[in-house]
């Protein structure tokens, strides 16, 4: 057994331990809230965007736009990632991750390639290990993230697309359902997946003004925008939200722990004066 000196200093290492989670988990219950009413704040604007899409879809033109075009050889197939740019956060970052390679070995058992675009550190850090391409990153977008910030990484993935280097183009993301649960979502950004974009069925078409192309070149590029950067707050509300939960089950594990290293410390404790007492029990029946 252990001696009394080595427990107390677990004790202590593991009271300190039991701090840091403490904070962590405050600070994210008090952060999880503004990014709760930011992605609710923005939903309205994804869901109309995907209405209009739905129309456009819909609408009988002589034109159509790339984006809308169906490949049926897929060749290559491009992702953007979202993560979080801090750990701490239990499995969010390790199962969307998990499950996004398991995606990208079933493409490349048909012989397909892959490229990548990460948001956020984690993601970088994980891709850059695996034998994948990676076109571009963005990081440390903080708590309150700006479209201006995505931009970038979005346009290397829409000019890949529109020059014929891509065939399909996913966005990959933690899905807020709620605290305590976040799922990993897949979404089909490129060509613009019918399934997604069903509304109700009608028979009027679209008068373009100047032209079809130049219409749609923008309204299909401020949605594939506006999905991305939805994605982005999804996923920053779930970090928050699973890192109060990771973080508040450390702190009870750590509580715990010092309880059983109390018990055991109290246990040595008396054993080392038992063994005091014989010792000079034993000592005085010498005499």
């Amino acid at each position: 057994m252990a001696g009394g000196r080595e427990i107390k200093t677990k004790i202590k290492s593991v009271q300190n331990t039991r701090k840091v989670t403490r904070a962590l988990e405050m600070v994210s219950a008090s952060k999880i809230r503004k990014a709760q009413e930011r992605m609710k704040t923005s939903r309205p604007y994804a869901r109309a965007m995907k209405q209009v899409i739905g129309h456009l879809a819909q609408a009988h033109t002589d034109y159509q736009h790339p984006f809308m075009v169906e490949r049926q050889d897929v060749k290559r197939v491009g992702y953007i990632i979202i993560s979080s740019d801090r750990g701490l956060a239990g499995g969010l970052n390790n199962n969307l991750f998990r499950k996004t390679l398991g995606e990208v070995r079933g493409w490349q058992d048909k012989g397909a390639e892959i490229d990548v675009v990460t948001i956020g550190q984690k993601a970088s850090v994980f891709f850059r290990r695996i034998k994948v391409n990676m076109l571009a990153s963005v990081s440390h977008l903080g708590d309150d993230p700006k479209l201006d910030q995505l931009i970038g990484v979005i346009k290397v993935m829409l000019d890949a697309y529109t020059e014929g280097k891509l065939d399909r183009v996913y966005l990959v993301y933690n899905d807020f359902v709620n605290t305590m649960t976040q799922r990993a979502a897949f979404d089909q950004l490129l060509p613009l997946p019918a399934a997604g974009t069903q509304v109700a069925r009608h028979d009027w078409d679209y008068i373009y003004e100047p032209d079809a192309a130049t219409v749609l070149e923008h309204v299909i590029t401020r949605y594939i925008e506006s999905l991305v950067y939805q994605a982005v707050l999804e996923n920053i509300a779930s970090e928050h939200a699973a890192r109060m939960v990771a973080m508040k089950a450390a702190s009870d594990n750590a509580s715990k722990l010092i309880d059983t290293l109390q018990l055991v410390y109290n246990k040595a404790r008396q054993a080392a004066i038992t063994q005091e007492i014989s010792e000079i029990v034993g000592g005085a029946a010498a005499v």
